[in-house]
């Protein structure tokens, strides 16, 4: 069993590239993850996991992420991608993550929707939700986008 991260940062990107999987690279470096190892994970943010702003991670590390991702090579199309975190005065919270042909704040409005729905499921009362998301619009080169809470210790 890994560690239980005691850390979170929620992020946020947009890129462009010659594929879609160089765009989505892009996206990530925009972010400031793109030189970690993403492991994903689902939605739940640990206990006693502190918010922090800037993240301070060696590039390689393998890092737990819960994130949302959308790449599109289709001229003239809008893509969007959304994360939320739910931040509870119990012991954990939950983090929800969205992508979609969308704008930002559908997106966005999306993520709170689903935090809330969760967060009322479990009975637990919602202290806080903090929310990234990123939108654009596919040009000549393909594009994406990512939206990420990154867990770290």
């Amino acid at each position: 069993m890994l560690p239980t991260p005691k850390k979170v940062t929620v992020v946020a990107g947009s890129g462009e590239g010659d594929h879609k999987l160089t765009a989505f690279d892009n996206a990530l470096l925009a972010a400031g993850i793109g030189n970690l190892n993403l492991i994903k994970v689902s939605s739940i943010l640990p206990p006693e996991c502190e918010l922090v702003e800037r993240l301070d991670i060696p590039p390689g590390s393998l890092t737990p992420t819960a994130y949302g991702a959308l790449a599109s090579d289709v001229k003239g199309d809008r893509i969007a991608a959304a994360v939320a975190v739910g931040f509870s005065d119990r012991d954990y919270g939950t983090i929800m993550e969205f992508s979609g042909h969308c704008t930002r704040e559908e997106a966005e409005q999306k993520v709170r929707a689903m935090v809330e729905e969760a967060f009322r499921r479990r009975g637990m009362a919602l202290r806080d939700v903090r929310v990234a998301a990123a939108e654009m619009v596919v040009g000549d080169r393909p594009g994406a986008v990512v939206a990420a809470a990154v867990l770290w210790y």
